[in-house]
């Protein structure tokens, strides 16, 4: 499926902004802005919240919870040893196996999350709209099917902001 974009490269960071923000204030947003690093205006009126750290949490309250019942079960249920006046649930023991362990399950569910919502795969074939996007350009990307009777106003726009190509 081959859409048509419509492509604003810009060379630095403030023209790329305001350019943004007219375009925004004409009710477009676009589909994707690539910055070389974090330009907070654009993260905040793209408005594309992410939840992955209410993922991360619930990933480790789970994992803990299973770790230490794993381990409870293991070590005082199943499998209980005597020895020396130990006692049957000797918890303090379970508290560093438990967070080494809860941070390796948060750390692989969370990447297997990202992976998944961002449909990163092995082998998948990468669409680049600009060779200079993320490098030392910066790039909007623009849906000319979505923006109907608004094209040539968005193009007069990015046209007047100095877009380089």
């Amino acid at each position: 499926m081959s859409k048509n974009y419509i492509l604003g490269v810009f060379d630095d960071e403030a023209t790329l902004v305001d350019a943004f923000e007219k375009i925004k204030a004409k009710g477009v947003l676009p589909v994707e802005v690539y910055t070389p690093y974090p330009v907070h205006e654009i993260l905040e009126g793209m408005g594309n919240k992410t939840r992955i750290t209410h993922a991360a949490f619930f990933y480790g309250l789970f994992a803990a919870i299973g770790i230490l019942g794993f381990l409870t079960y293991a070590a005082v249920i199943d499998w209980p040893l005597r020895y020396g006046g130990k006692p049957f649930n000797a918890f303090p023991s379970f508290i560093v196996v438990t967070i080494v362990a809860t941070i390796l399950s948060i750390t692989l569910l969370t990447l297997f999350t990202f992976s998944a919502r961002a449909k990163v795969f092995p082998g998948k074939k990468p669409e680049i709209f600009h060779p200079g996007a993320t490098d030392d350009k910066f790039v909007m990307v623009l849906d000319k099917e979505s923006l109907g009777q608004n094209a040539e106003t968005v193009q007069a726009i990015i046209k007047e902001h100095g877009v380089v190509e």
